[in-house]
């Protein structure tokens, strides 16, 4: 008979063994693939900074549609206005902020619902679900009427939009670099409005002046809005970064309740004492 870890043999008996609750606090949150907070990293805190004041601002970000198209297509990639949160749990925060940057902000699951956000789909390239797709795309582009097609495509694009596949290609400060998407549990909000396009091709993206006109009327017209409620964490990189970001909101978010701003600046923490308690 196979043993539990856990346990001894004595002679006859089994003689459970104790395991320090550290230990299995640990275990158990591990066990936990997902957080309820959703988590949104930048790499300095003057993103930090803004973020606080203005919202979260949608960008036209790249991203990788190969498994969305046929063999014979070049379009590889479109850009879509988003922003993008990862449902991941503290203890598996590391090697994404590594990535993506040391100054964030956590906020509820409940204000991600509120907002429209929704949990990214992941498929590969060939698989049912990416080949169910393509069908549906291309039945309602070859047979629907005129006056129905343009509503279609409007859906199945926003439908596109939260999808991604499992591992590809993602620009990074203008170079492209290889993701494992699957590890981010993403979820998604993506920007809509008649003042700017749902998404750009790459004949629009690589001209900056395109790109830059776009990406300011998504500022305009697409922030995304919490408030100090909302808020569960907000990350610095060190404890020297905590004295400046509690400045920042005492001077420039005064417009919020007093006891507001009290709560909001208990939210602060490095994640160097973080990694400290992990």
């Amino acid at each position: 008979m196979p043993l539990n870890s856990n346990v001894r043999r004595h002679n006859t008996r089994l003689t459970p063994v104790p395991v320090p609750r550290s230990v299995c606090l640990r275990k158990i949150i591990d066990m936990k693939r997902n957080s309820e907070t959703l988590f949104h990293f930048t790499k300095s805190r003057e993103t930090l900074e803004l973020v606080l004041r203005n919202g979260f601002w949608p960008r036209y970000c790249v991203e990788d549609v190969q498994w969305a198209q046929e063999e014979n297509s070049d379009t590889l990639q479109v850009a879509m206005p988003v922003v993008c949160f990862c449902d991941i749990p503290l203890s598996r925060i590391d090697d994404h902020v590594l990535f993506y940057g040391e100054f964030g902000l956590g906020l509820s699951r409940d204000w991600a619902l509120r907002n429209a956000l929704s949990p990214v789909h992941y498929v590969a390239k060939g698989d049912p679900v990416a080949e169910a797709f393509k069908l549906a795309h291309n039945l309602g582009v070859n047979h629907l009427p005129d006056n129905e097609r343009t509503a279609f495509l409007a859906h199945i694009i926003f439908l596109a939009m939260h999808m991604k596949p499992l591992s590809g290609t993602m620009v990074v400060s203008g170079a492209p670099v290889e993701k494992d998407f699957y590890q981010e549990s993403e979820w998604r909000y993506v920007a809509a409005s008649k003042e700017f396009a749902p998404f750009l091709m790459p004949s629009n993206f690589v001209d900056p002046e395109i790109l830059r006109s776009e990406n300011e009327k998504t500022f305009t017209h697409g922030m995304l809005k919490f408030l100090p409620s909302d808020v569960r964490y907000i990350f610095v990189r060190s404890d020297s970064d905590i004295p400046a970001v509690m400045n920042f909101i005492q001077q420039n978010l005064d417009h919020h309740p007093a006891a507001d701003l009290k709560v909001l600046m208990s939210r602060v923490t490095s994640l160097d004492s973080v990694r400290r308690d992990w």
